[in-house]
């Protein structure tokens, strides 16, 4: 059995959960999040407590179980707490700044690089070389937050351009220079 599978999912205080047709949806203090489940998995909400069961022990139904309940594990949080994903930027000159819902992003092209944020996501910049992914979602926080970081990968060599919060970028060495005889 699913170590992670078998595990149930509290409900906390202040968070609605409905299931109807496969369909599961999370309403809590930030906001409201639904998620169509695979029509094998069967979901109940039993004491207070979501319960995801499989109908067999099939390799497919395992790889299913697991997923499922840490996606709805995932939901439950999101509603309650939220996630968020930080960013830094380094490099001369290299900085960001936010217009409305819009992320600028100055990292050394000839024009500046805006993102706009989806529904559902919001970006802060307390400094002009650190950018927070705020949402409920945390696929979509992830994603956005990705596709930030390639706006401008940090490179090897100088080590200039965005990264994630903590990442470590293995520095390579230069050109070796000419060796004369």
């Amino acid at each position: 059995m699913s170590r992670i599978g078998k595990m149930p999912v509290e409900i906390p205080d202040g968070v609605e959960v409905t299931i109807k047709d496969h369909t599961i949806k999370v309403k809590g203090p930030k906001g409201e999040l639904t998620r169509k489940i695979h029509e094998a998995i069967e979901v109940k909400v039993e004491d207070g407590q979501i319960v995801v069961t499989r109908p067999s022990d099939e390799k497919f139904h395992k790889s299913l179980h697991g997923l499922t309940r840490t996606l709805i594990a995932n939901m439950v949080e999101g509603v309650t707490k939220g996630y968020e994903r930080t960013l830094e930027i380094r490099g001369v000159g290299y900085r960001a700044s936010k217009q409305g819902n819009k992320l600028v992003l100055n990292v050394g092209y000839s024009h500046p690089v805006e993102v706009e944020a989806p529904a559902g996501i919001e970006f802060e910049v307390p400094q002009p070389t650190q950018i927070i992914v705020r949402g409920i979602d945390k696929e979509l926080v992830g994603e956005v937050a990705a596709n930030v970081r390639a706006v401008r990968k940090p490179e090897p060599y100088l080590g200039k351009g965005i990264m994630y919060a903590g990442e470590r970028i293995i520095r390579k060495a230069g050109k070796a220079g000419k060796v004369s005889k």
